[in-house]
């Protein structure tokens, strides 16, 4: 029999469930089966499942027809579960590194029907906060197993059913089942303690609790957390229904009920102003109701004046010293945080004119037919907003695009299209007035988010690297990052695009926040789907290449943790490794302003007539259809390239120094799109020997467009449109 089966329920976890997934299955101690339970989830959750159990067999996944709740999902896997211990863990939660041999251990020698575990709370911006373990069993009880009724404080420990491993064949007998709705743990976790013949406490922290940013139901607002009182009805009903009673920890109880309701009402991202009035009466209905004969041990000091303040159903003085502590916490904190008004009086010259100009047209209305565009931090005329603009103009006429462009680039926009320069009077002007913000990274920090406003993010590339918050986790790659004001610019969007699912997860975990994401593929890639032959050669020919040269494109990232960094590169070697017909296409990052260039010199200019810069081409679109084959490491550039179907050589010379500084997502040597290297020598052997275009390279090209490229079909820009400008969903 196997020890312990995880049952893993998933609703709205795309961004988390693989990690939390590999958490469990990564483990050194494997005798354990997942159940994973795809709750009718609109997102992937339940692809990655599938995934998981196609891959290892000691996944199971099982989908459900329609969406029935945390708590009866849960039921679903334990119905399934045949392991001797059951240990229920949220999809979006992950187990700590090495924990299991512990808990194993712990399980084999003291066969406990419930083993309590330590947890920490980590938020999104990487704080953790650890539990109340330590406050509730300063003296850690180690491997003494006991029954409730001594040691009620266990009661204090946080009520959720993640923190607790059950013997299954225990909670079978009881016929202990989930209850629909919210705070399902409610009514599970205080029957299953009290019922409980050995309880033991495990004092290791073994799973890390995320607390979303958005997303989650204790950051939503609703009259559904007044389901909170249903599930604490079902804990006194089944504590009046036990034989033999448990009436000696019925104060105990009751205590954590209160507790439990306040905390609720507490928090302001829960319960609405307009009903937290109903909820404190409701708080006080269930006092009266369940309060024990004999009363029961409240809290000292302000708790204490809570309890009693409910008791009394003293809305409107409870209400009252709510807001007078809440003035206090905000006077301290702009205490703490103030700056004296005349500084900013103080503020002088241009900049502080025009932020004030930008301020007054903020107060003028929105213009109903104003776009606007930007990319690449106003570099000029690229990329995804390029392709929506273009879209946009044939779709959506009554919508004027303008872009905003840097004064040095404006020369490298196309004939007719409107621009402003960034910094000027009418940059802040239309900044202000758009009713549309299209752009492929963020807008200075300065721009507010209007009502009625529609920013769309469509970034500029399937992540490889880590990107937003999960930087944090790699601070040699976050270097100068402020996640403060990353967020806030984060909160200005409406609509994230996404090329494919794996974007979708990974961007809902880096930046997490309210908006809608487009899944429709990249805007940026309609051109490659529907380039004609006929295109390609004209592209060619511009480009001085001959119809029966072979083209090879280097395109490597920039490593902004490493400045100045150039991978082992050499042209004419390579060139030459190519053959006669060859020709060598090299372009840089388009970082390449603030940094030297991948394998030239700063200010080179076109190398010999098979050994080309490019770097200069503002279209990069048109390199990709230029191109027989793409070299890269860890850039985008190879997700957009493998729409065409043609042969991609990954050369990574430092791939394990790059996975550990700087963090990724993917593990190109694992799952690549093609031929891969780590070494120069093993590039030009690459070529020479024919592995480019071998049959191991196509079939790893065809699975990685299989699961990259499958929307590409050269209608998103379109897709975006009728969504973003037309209001048409579907």
């Amino acid at each position: 029999m196997t020890l312990i089966s995880f049952v893993v329920p998933a609703y709205r976890v795309q961004a988390f469930l693989s990690e939390c997934l590999d958490s469990i299955l990564g483990q050194p101690f494997d005798d354990v089966e997942v159940i994973g339970v795809d709750d009718h989830s609109p997102d992937g959750s339940g692809d990655i499942l599938a995934d998981y159990a196609a891959r290892d067999h000691r996944v199971h996944a099982v989908r459900l027809d329609d969406n029935v709740g945390l708590g009866p999902a849960r039921n679903v896997g334990l119905d399934r579960a045949g392991g001797e211990y059951v240990w229920f863990v949220d999809g979006d939660d992950w187990l700590a590194p090495d924990c299991l041999a512990e808990v194993a251990a712990r399980l084999r020698r003291t066969r406990p029907d419930v083993l309590l575990v330590d947890h920490v709370r980590v938020r999104w911006d990487g704080r953790a906060t650890r539990s109340a373990l330590a406050d509730v069993f300063p003296t850690p009880p180690g491997e003494e197993t006991f029954r409730l009724a001594e040691r009620p404080e266990a009661l204090r420990l946080l009520h959720t059913a993640w923190n607790k491993l059950v013997r299954r064949e225990f909670l079978v007998d009881l016929g202990l089942r989930f209850e629909p709705g919210w705070y399902e743990d409610v009514a599970f976790s205080y029957p299953l303690l009290l019922a409980a013949e050995r309880i033991g406490v495990l004092d290791r922290v073994c799973l890390n609790y995320r607390q979303r940013r958005a997303g989650a139901i204790t950051r939503t607002r609703g009259d559904r957390h007044f389901e909170v009182f249903v599930q604490w009805h079902r804990v006194f009903r089944w504590m009046d229904g036990r034989t033999p009673p448990v009436d000696g920890l019925r104060p105990a109880v009751f205590e954590r009920m209160i507790w439990h309701y306040l905390t609720v009402l507490g928090n302001g991202e829960r319960i609405a102003p307009e009903l937290r009035s109903a909820f404190f009466d409701r708080i006080t209905a269930d006092h009266a109701r369940w309060l024990p004969p004999g009363g029961y041990p409240a809290p000292p000091g302000v708790e204490g004046l809570k309890h009693r303040l409910v008791a009394a159903g003293r809305w409107r003085t409870f209400s009252a010293l709510r807001a007078a502590n809440q003035a206090r916490e905000v006077a301290g904190r702009q205490v703490r945080r103030g700056r004296p008004v005349a500084r900013r009086a103080a503020r002088l010259g241009r900049d502080a004119v025009l932020r004030e100009y930008y301020l007054a047209e903020l107060r003028r209305p929105l213009d109903p037919h104003l776009a606007v565009y930007a990319a690449y931090w106003f570099r000029g005329y690229a990329c995804n907003p390029a392709a929506i603009y273009e879209a946009a103009r044939r779709l959506a006429p009554q919508v004027r695009g303008v872009w905003i462009v840097r004064r040095d680039r404006v020369e490298s926009l196309p004939p007719g299209v409107e621009y402003v320069v960034a910094g000027t009077r009418e940059y802040h002007r239309v900044l202000a007035r758009a009713t549309w913000l299209v752009n492929n990274v963020n807008f200075p920090d300065f721009v507010r988010k209007r009502p009625g406003s529609v920013h769309v993010q469509t970034h500029h590339g399937t992540p490889v690297k880590v990107m937003g918050l999960d930087q944090q986790r790699y601070p040699v790659g976050a270097v100068g990052m402020d996640f403060a004001k990353l967020l806030r610019r984060v909160d200005r969007w409406d609509y994230s695009v996404s090329a494919n699912s794996f974007s979708t997860q990974m961007w809902e975990r880096a930046y997490p926040a309210a908006y809608t994401t487009l899944e429709v593929g990249y805007p940026r890639n309609d051109r490659l789907v529907t380039a004609t032959d006929t295109e390609v050669r004209e592209v060619r020919a511009r480009l001085g290449l001959a119809p029966g040269d072979r083209v090879v494109l280097y395109a490597p990232t920039h490593r902004e943790h490493l400045p100045g960094y150039r991978p082992p590169f050499d042209p004419e070697l390579l060139r030459d490794a190519l053959g006669p017909t060859g020709v060598l296409l090299m372009r840089s990052h388009y970082f390449a302003d603030r940094d030297r260039r991948p394998g030239l010199d700063p200010g080179a200019g076109p190398g010999p007539a098979r050994v080309r810069d490019v770097s200069g081409h503002d279209r990069v679109e048109d390199l990709y259809l230029a191109a027989d084959v793409l070299v890269t490491d860890y850039s985008s550039a190879m997700f957009d390239y493998a729409v065409l179907d043609r042969p991609i050589v990954v050369y990574a010379p430092d791939w394990e120094a790059y996975r550990l500084a700087r963090g990724v997502y993917l593990d190109l040597l694992a799952e690549p799109p093609g031929a891969v290297t780590t070494s120069f020598p093993g590039l030009l052997d690459l070529f020479r020997s024919g592995a480019v275009d071998a049959e191991p390279a196509t079939a790893a090209r065809r699975r990685f467009r299989e699961r990259f490229c499958a929307l590409e079909d050269g209608h998103a820009a379109e897709r975006v449109v009728r969504r973003v400008f037309l209001g048409e969903v579907g």
